[in-house]
């Protein structure tokens, strides 16, 4: 069986940060990446396929010194000869954990494991590369949304959902690569050190039945779930409310474990991360505001409750 794969990729430093303040506004397509059949991720642009290309030849060429076919060193790493061949060919990315196991199995002495980084990277369009390497880093993320359940609470049943009404029409294999690409990025909520993560959501977000009832219902539950988790905060921006610091629309704060702080949005397409410190703290300051006028935590379950008990 294919390992489940790591999707976060482990850069440290944000691409395009500059000192002006931006890291840049980027084109956006949704997830940005692509993610394959479970036996490994297809590199995301031309500098990624280059890296990947070049490991696949490299794992290639001590495979052979090994003397080993692939059927046979595909049956160490738990993969089938047609998938080692991709590996090979730079047409999928294993996992970390492949990437170690291979290394051992062919007695590489690290020398696999020193592409893991780069090689895990590659999943990802430029534009996405800094978003993805900090919320693997991030110590706290903050976010605000006001059309859509955000992609790291969704099911999959509503993540199919809104694909399917994107368009441009996607088609069925993007669909499920998009969808499981998001479901990894979902490991945050398991992972430890556990971040403190907060969301508010307008009351229009849990009222939309995007998919059906019965798709709204799951993810409702879904919410109820998540917001029990002890590092986990959903709150509720009730209709009735008459004022709210978030007529801006949505937006990501997540805060590096250096103490640096980023303000990521998306709209129409495109996205750009904001890392200029006076935007990014009054940014954080909005946000406060934006939990201040929001339904408390228990008050906000409470009322997710509500909207499930009327469908």
């Amino acid at each position: 069986m294919a390992e489940r794969e790591d999707a976060v990729a482990g850069a440290e430093a944000v691409p395009g940060e500059r000192g002006d303040g931006w890291a840049g506004a980027f084109v956006s397509l949704g997830d940005g990446w692509d993610h394959g059949d479970g036996a490994g991720r297809r590199p995301a642009d031309e500098a990624g396929k280059g890296v990947v290309v070049a490991f696949g030849q490299t794992m290639k060429t001590l495979r052979l010194r090994e003397g080993l076919e692939r059927e046979e060193f595909g049956r160490r790493l738990g993969y089938s000869a047609s998938t080692i061949a991709s590996f090979e060919q730079g047409r999928r990315i294993p996992s970390p954990r492949t990437i170690e196991r291979a290394d051992e199995v062919l007695g590489a002495g690290g020398l696999l494991c020193l592409w893991k980084e780069q090689v895990e990277r590659a999943q990802y369009p430029v534009f996405f590369q800094g978003m993805a390497a900090l919320e693997k880093e991030a110590v706290e993320l903050l976010s605000y949304d006001t059309l859509v359940v955000k992609g790291l609470l969704q099911t999959e049943e509503y993540m199919r959902a809104l694909l399917r009404m994107r368009r441009p029409v996607l088609d069925p294999e993007t669909i499920e690569q998009r969808v499981a690409a998001r479901l990894i990025r979902q490991d945050i909520f398991d992972r430890w050190p556990a971040p403190l993560l907060s969301f508010v959501m307008d009351e229009s977000v849990l009222r939309r039945p995007y998919g059906g009832r019965d798709v709204l219902r799951g993810q409702l539950e879904h919410l109820l779930l998540v917001g029990r988790k002890p590092n986990v905060v959903i709150q509720i921006m009730p209709l009735s409310c008459e004022e709210s610091a978030g007529v801006d629309g949505p937006f990501t704060i997540v805060t590096r474990k250096d103490g640096k702080r980023f303000v990521y949005a998306e709209a129409q397409g495109t996205s750009a991360l904001q890392t200029d410190p006076e935007q990014t703290t009054l940014t954080a300051a909005r946000y406060g505001i934006i939990r201040s006028q929001a339904l408390t935590s228990r008050e906000s379950l409470e009322f997710i409750e509500g909207v499930l008990r009327s469908l």
